[in-house]
């Protein structure tokens, strides 16, 4: 392994608000219902200025970089307010500069008690939203547990333009319980139609330790989830969108943060269960903070619960389970910039894959074939 030039890595942000109004049954992220139904001004100021002081012990890892990206996940990170983001960022900027024109993305929910105006989010600083609707359907809404309505759905993206966000994503799940294809080619006309620049359309999975793994609901057969597939991507083509990752479709620019993360760039992580990544001269790292909300709140600045260097078995699976999920890939001198390794000594499984029509025969670039997508888990286990 060669010397790593961290300076060469875009370095961007991630902050988790882990709070929700309440658990969705499928969810598996590190999210928890608000005590007592309301985020109170004092436990929003207690945690930003909890935030505040985990970035002040990460610092030392820009090593002269400044924020490329910020990117607001959790939970539901509109349930703190406007004003509260425009003093954390002020804060942040002071200890690290953002670039000129940082992207700067807030998952916000559209039910009207999850979010402020927009308005006064784009005001703080924040200039792309993602709106987390997952189906438009009033009954699948129910069986998700989603406490926003059809009709607050399409308020919301509507909202969000007229305040003036020019750039608003849209997540959308498909292969919901007992979903037709008519149902869901629906939910993406409506986002279409509303004016969403930007959809991130996945299929649902059953993760365990959620409710849908203990009560597994129906689920449409492969069949219906094949017709659902190819004829969505057909809608979305047609409506000039352009899938520039398994699950990300634009009309406008990539998602700068995603696209840092599927090129194997660099994040630090702020926030409750927050997963970070940075590149030192030695090699690539993974930490992560503390997941509850209560023990990250009860020792400030929080802990890095594991900080472990990525070894260079694991490289290679690494670097290209992000880098694949990308349609048009990476370059293949990024392999090596971004993990110290020489890729010559994949030689035999680029081969391998390239055969098989699987990866792209162009030796200059990192891609998978449309057939390699299609069978991408396969793929990757050749990295492994």
């Amino acid at each position: 392994m060669v010397n790593l030039n961290p300076q060469s890595v875009p370095l961007s942000l991630y902050i988790h608000m882990p709070w929700c109004v309440r658990k969705c049954p499928y969810c598996d992220f590190n999210s928890h219902a608000v005590p007592d139904g309301k985020l109170s001004l004092a436990l929003e100021q207690q945690y930003l200025q909890a935030l505040v002081e985990d970035f002040k012990t990460q610092v030392d890892f820009a090593q002269g970089r400044a924020i490329h990206s910020v990117f607001i996940g959790g939970g539901t990170p509109s349930l703190i307010s406007a004003q509260g983001y425009m003093w954390l960022f002020g804060e942040l900027k002071r200890l690290l500069p953002f670039e000129q024109g940082c992207e700067i993305t807030l998952e916000a929910n559209p039910g009207t008690l999850e979010h402020e105006p927009f308005k006064a989010y784009l005001a703080a600083g924040i200039n792309r939203l993602s709106l987390g609707v997952q189906s438009f359907n009033p009954e699948q809404l129910s069986k998700l547990g989603r406490i926003h309505s059809h009709d607050d759905a399409i308020l919301a993206i509507r909202n969000a333009k007229q305040a003036g966000f020019q750039r608003v994503n849209v997540d959308l799940m498909h292969g919901l319980p007992e979903q037709t294809l008519e149902q869901a080619l629906l939910d993406l006309q409506l986002a279409v139609d509303n004016g969403a620049t930007h959809i991130s359309w996945y299929q649902l999975t059953i993760e365990p330790n959620t409710v849908f793994f203990r009560t597994q609901p129906l689920l449409p057969q492969d069949e219906v989830l094949e017709d659902i597939q190819a004829a969505g991507e057909a809608y979305l083509k047609a409506q000039g969108f352009m899938n520039y990752e398994v699950s990300a479709w634009r009309k406008e620019l990539p998602s700068a943060h995603n696209l840092n993360y599927w090129q194997f760039g660099d994040y630090l992580a702020i926030g409750a269960g927050a997963h970070g990544k940075v590149t030192q001269a030695d090699g690539v790292y993974r930490f992560q903070k503390t997941r509850l909300p209560k023990d990250y709140l009860a020792k400030v600045p929080a802990e890095h619960v594991q900080f472990k260097r990525i070894t260079e078995d694991e490289l290679p699976f690494e670097f290209m389970m992000n880098a694949l999920r990308l349609n048009q890939g990476v370059s293949a001198n990024l392999y090596k910039e971004r993990t110290g390794l020489a890729l010559d000594t994949l030689a035999p499984v680029l081969s391998g894959l390239r055969e098989r029509q699987l990866m792209l025969a162009d030796p200059e670039r990192l891609a998978c074939t449309e057939k390699g997508h299609i069978f991408l888990n396969s793929v990757l286990e050749e990295f492994l």
